[in-house]
């Protein structure tokens, strides 16, 4: 009788076991997303994730469509995701090409790109006239904001009145860790959106903050550029430009 319940006990701890590992795998995936980058800043928690034996469903209101698929294109390069229903839908306030539209695009501009501050610039739109006002820490990074702000669409002029203020002597600047997932996802869509990039079709991979692209441009000038557009990402530390040139 011993035996018998031993036995029992012993066959029901060995079902269980990939149970177990299902759960522990959904709660990573779950927890490394609700961690990544772009999910803390900029879907700002406003996304759910919920994961199921690897099938990732998320819900929540965001105030773009390029944001919504880069929340799911970020949990699909996570581990042992098999696939991601994006039930994910678009704020109706912030309707495409209008005024609170555009400051927001052009807000995130400053949270994904590198050497531009995205603590201290504001941004105001008024019939597709946008002001700028803040402080940077010199001309170059005054300069590149005002670049990354008339690039978006339905901008008609910039008025940059970012002041330039040295930092203090004994300012420290702490670089934030962005993990590869956000990396990822970022260099995709900068290279997707981009209108010397957008037919390209490229892979890109990344370790540790290295960013690997491959694929095939169709001349030099073209992979120059995808690999310039990917080493503007914020916590991209080198980019490994394997593109083929078509023959």
């Amino acid at each position: 009788m011993k035996l018998h319940h031993l036995l029992i006990t012993s066959l029901i701890a060995v079902t269980a076991i990939p149970f177990i590992q299902a759960a522990d795998i959904d709660s990573k995936i779950v927890d490394a997303a609700k961690a990544s980058y772009n999910y803390r800043t900029l879907l700002d928690d406003k996304v759910t994730v919920k994961s199921n034996d690897g099938i990732v469903t998320l819900t929540g209101m965001v105030a773009d469509k390029d944001l919504r698929n880069i929340a799911e294109d970020t949990v699909g390069n996570l581990p042992g995701v098999v696939r991601v229903d994006n039930r994910i839908t678009l704020d109706p306030a912030l309707q495409e090409h209008s005024d609170a539209w555009i400051a927001w695009k052009i807000r995130y501009q400053l949270l994904v790109r590198a050497s531009v501050s995205n603590r201290d610039t504001k941004v105001a739109v008024a019939d597709g006239v946008v002001t700028l006002t803040g402080s940077a820490s010199n001309s170059a990074e005054k300069e590149l904001v005002g670049v990354y702000a008339a690039e978006i669409e339905g901008v008609k002029s910039v008025n940059n009145e970012i002041a330039i203020v040295a930092p203090a002597a004994d300012a420290r600047t702490v670089a934030e860790t962005i993990d590869d997932a956000s990396i990822t996802s970022q260099v995709k869509y900068a290279l997707l959106s981009h209108k010397g990039t957008s037919a390209i079709k490229t892979k890109v991979n990344t370790k540790d903050g290295i960013v690997v692209i491959s694929g095939i441009a169709a001349n030099n000038a073209e992979k120059s550029l995808a690999g310039k557009l990917a080493s503007s990402i914020r916590g991209v530390k080198s980019v490994t430009n394997d593109m083929t040139i078509k023959s």
